[in-house]
């Protein structure tokens, strides 16, 4: 379950950064980039293509993600890349109709699972 104080924070300004692990540096990577929220749940996605992000959580899933504009919070997280088509779809349908097939298709996407008993 994600904080409210966390979805409305999102709700307002989804631009956050994380800062994952290199996959083969093992050094800090940190990025802006934007969350969505659909139904409670925190997903992180971006164009179709490649992507150094998508990389380093699917080799490292834990991370902090960090909320800059107005709520300010590191929060540790972890990663949950979604890659069954079906579910790709189904998410994809709720936070980009309008590019459904192509996002479906070739765009990152991962479930953030806040993870409270870390501290960031």
């Amino acid at each position: 379950m994600v904080d409210q104080d966390v979805l409305g924070a999102l709700r307002r300004d989804r631009t956050i950064d994380i800062t994952t692990t290199g996959r083969t540096s093992g050094r800090p990577q940190r990025i802006e980039i934007w969350a969505w929220v659909s139904d409670g749940v925190v997903y992180l996605t971006g164009t179709p293509g490649r992507r150094d992000w998508y990389a380093n959580l699917k080799a490292n899933p834990e991370f902090i993600f960090h909320l800059k504009r107005g709520v300010q919070a590191d929060l540790p997280a972890s990663a949950r890349p979604i890659e069954d088509p079906a579910a790709r779809r189904a998410i994809f349908q709720k936070l980009r109709p309008e590019q459904v097939d192509a996002w479906t298709a070739g765009a990152p996407l991962v479930e953030v699972e806040f993870d409270v008993s870390r501290s960031a």
